[in-house]
């Protein structure tokens, strides 16, 4: 007898089953999208004891014919593919022929299903893959599938699923991936008997984020309209016209402000053509939009939807349907970067103080179900410690308000300050004298971009730290030292994109030893040092001379940002960008030579930083990602004392 031998279908399809049904909410996920693909506008989805005991998905789309209705549960049987050419131009949800038969496999389904064309409906039932009875029954237009005590028959599998609080919220956020890819649908998820979510159709995605998210998550995103761009396929088929050459991307959607900060990547919402997926190429181009505005490690809150021909991606890449390869992945990385980026540097947005508060709970999604999961979308601020100087909060002095020195004599800071004017922009802040009403000139206006800081005037430093500044919307505090370093970035990248970028020539080059990998970094962002104004050359084995440095930067710091710069894991090097290579150097020169914290500042050094800051690119973060300036705004001073 020969030792190849046919699997059984029970076997071939647990099997299947492996790879499809990882858990109770890959169920949802297979069952979900059939629905959306069935033309389904009200989804109801039931679950008790995590999944384990019970799944129930109902639909008012289509419906299944009784033929179909049997047939569906064939291996490889599918009614969203017809010939091999269908798999390169993929435009629904689930299209796996082996999904149903799986989950069937596994578990005791019931299908109920009718469609408009026929009298009657169908009941179909099947326990760990054999058909038990299909009968004709009464039911109305759509489909129910029942899944009962999944994994009954593999108990192996079963001892793997986490506890039901867990898997309940694995399919709590797949549920709610999915109710804001389709604003124009009901989405409804009980638990046990108790609702979890529930939204109603909407016109808008905004609308559907605030269904879901509340408003607290809303004021935080910034909104970044649709970004349509063409691309043009290279090296066509000879006479193939340009417009059958041209691709169209669209993208559209919401991310946080760079101060809204995760720990993980649990709350980036990615879709491509309405598919809910995971995928590295966009991740690392929302990273890369984000970098010198959020620190590294830190991840922002994003709903983002891309839009192309089907024939541009291929979703057929991972059994479980959640990665996808594009066919232009370089080109798309680019263009969601600038889209994401551009949205941001054009908002300008500003931080304002936390008020005591709490945030309001989501709309009718009680996060006490499944929180530990659900909380990653609830923003919150991570201000990571200010390594750069070294000096954690408790190494601050106690509370000291120093008035504005007079004027020094000459600017020490690394350019000439601009003319000051003689009379400063006044603030009108007197209180009446009785308790109610608002004080005279104040103008409750809602201020959401930085632009205001040109009008600002300081009052004064706070442990010889922040810069206290009045406006008209309200008080200020400026982190004297990342400002500057900020000011000082953006100077260098432009002195750098000009090819000008001023130098101060040493009298004695720098001679500084480096180890194996050290001198392999250095090999790749020599001329990258060199063009950012480090002038440098090898200097024996293993050794380089420094003869020239960018005039912002002090002698003693050359030889610290040197080996700062090249301490970059190699890791980092490789997958980094040109770009993001230039903006560490930058970045790393401006940090060493911005003025640091536990330091005077007279009048006119912080009305030339406050004058400065305004005309940055993007005043909101250092950039390492640091906020740079924080508001407390008129309207939460009039409430905390009780004016309004």
């Amino acid at each position: 007898m020969g030792r190849i031998r046919v699997l059984p279908d029970a076997v071939a399809n647990q099997i299947a089953a492996g790879e499809v049904v990882e858990r109770p909410a890959s169920v949802i996920k297979e069952l979900l999208e059939n629905s959306l693909d069935a033309g389904s506008t009200s989804i109801s989805i039931e679950a008790e004891s995590g999944g384990r005991r019970l799944l129930r998905i109902t639909d008012n789309g289509c419906g299944m014919l009784r033929d179909d209705a049997m047939l569906a549960f064939e291996r490889h049987a599918t009614s969203k593919l017809s010939s091999v050419k269908d798999l390169f131009s993929i435009s629904t949800l689930g299209f796996r022929g082996e999904a149903l038969p799986s989950i069937a496999s596994v578990s005791r389904l019931t299908l109920e299903s009718h469609a408009p064309e026929e009298s009657t409906g169908t009941r179909v039932e099947i326990h760990g893959g054999k058909m038990i009875r299909c009968d004709e029954a009464a039911l109305a237009n759509g489909t129910v599938i029942t899944v009962r005590d999944l994994f009954f028959n593999v108990p192996a599998r079963k001892k793997f699923l986490r506890s039901d609080q867990t898997e309940l919220a694995h399919i709590a956020s797949l549920v709610t991936h999915y109710s804001l890819a389709h604003p124009d649908k009901t989405f409804e998820l009980r638990h046990d008997n108790r609702e979890l979510l529930h939204v109603t159709p909407v016109a808008t995605l905004r609308e559907r984020v605030f269904q879901v998210f509340g408003s607290h998550i809303l004021d935080d995103l910034i909104d970044i309209g649709e970004h349509e761009k063409e691309f043009l396929l290279p090296d066509p088929p000879q006479g193939v016209p340009d417009e059958e050459r041209t691709r169209v991307f669209l993208l559209r959607g919401f991310v946080s402000m760079p101060q809204v900060q995760k720990y993980n990547r649990n709350s980036i919402y990615l879709f491509v053509n309405g598919r809910l997926i995971r995928d590295k190429l966009l991740l690392h181009a929302m990273q890369a939009a984000y970098h010198n505005l959020m620190p590294p490690g830190a991840f922002p809150f994003a709903l983002l939807f891309l839009d192309c021909d089907a024939e541009e991606v291929d979703v057929n890449v991972h059994p479980s349907k959640t990665e996808v390869r594009f066919r232009h992945g370089s080109w798309v990385h680019d263009y969601v970067r600038d889209a994401i980026r551009g949205s941001i540097m054009q908002s300008r947005p500003l931080s304002s103080l936390p008020m005591q508060a709490p945030p309001q709970p989501a709309a009718r999604l009680p996060y006490s179900e499944f929180s530990q999961q659900m909380e990653n979308a609830a923003l919150r601020q991570v201000i990571p410690p200010d390594d750069a100087q070294g000096v954690q909060p408790a190494d601050l002095p106690s509370f000291t308000l120093h008035q504005p020195l007079a004027p020094a004599p000459r600017f020490e800071f690394n350019e000439a300050p601009p003319p000051v004017p003689s009379t400063p922009a006044t603030v009108r802040t007197r209180i009446p004298d009785t308790h109610g009403g608002l004080p005279d000139g104040v103008v409750l206006d809602s201020v959401h971009s930085l632009d205001i800081l040109k009008d600002l005037r300081p009052l004064g430093q706070l442990h010889e730290s922040f810069i206290l500044a009045a406006g008209r919307d309200g008080l200020w505090i400026i982190d004297q030292h990342v400002a500057h370093e900020r000011i000082l970035f953006e100077q260098v990248l432009r002195q750098r994109a000009a090819g000008r970028v001023e130098q101060q020539a040493l009298l004695m080059p720098i001679v500084i030893e480096l180890t194996a990998g050290q001198q392999i970094e250095y090999a790749q962002i020599a001329d990258e040092l060199r063009l950012s104004g480090f002038d440098s050359e090898p200097f024996g084995n293993r050794t380089i001379a420094i003869s020239a440095a960018p005039a912002a930067v002090k002698p003693g710091d050359i030889e610290k940002i040197l080996f700062e710069i090249l301490e970059t894991s190699e890791r980092e090097l490789r997958g980094a960008t040109l770009d993001e290579v230039r903006r560490n150097v930058c970045a790393t020169i401006a940090c060493r030579a911005a003025i640091k914290i536990n330091m005077r500042l007279d009048q006119q050094k912080m009305e030339w930083m406050l004058a400065e800051l305004a005309k940055c690119e993007h005043p909101t973060n250092c950039p390492h990602g640091r906020p740079i300036a924080l508001r407390y705004s008129t309207r939460d001073i009039l409430k905390g004392f009780h004016r309004i």
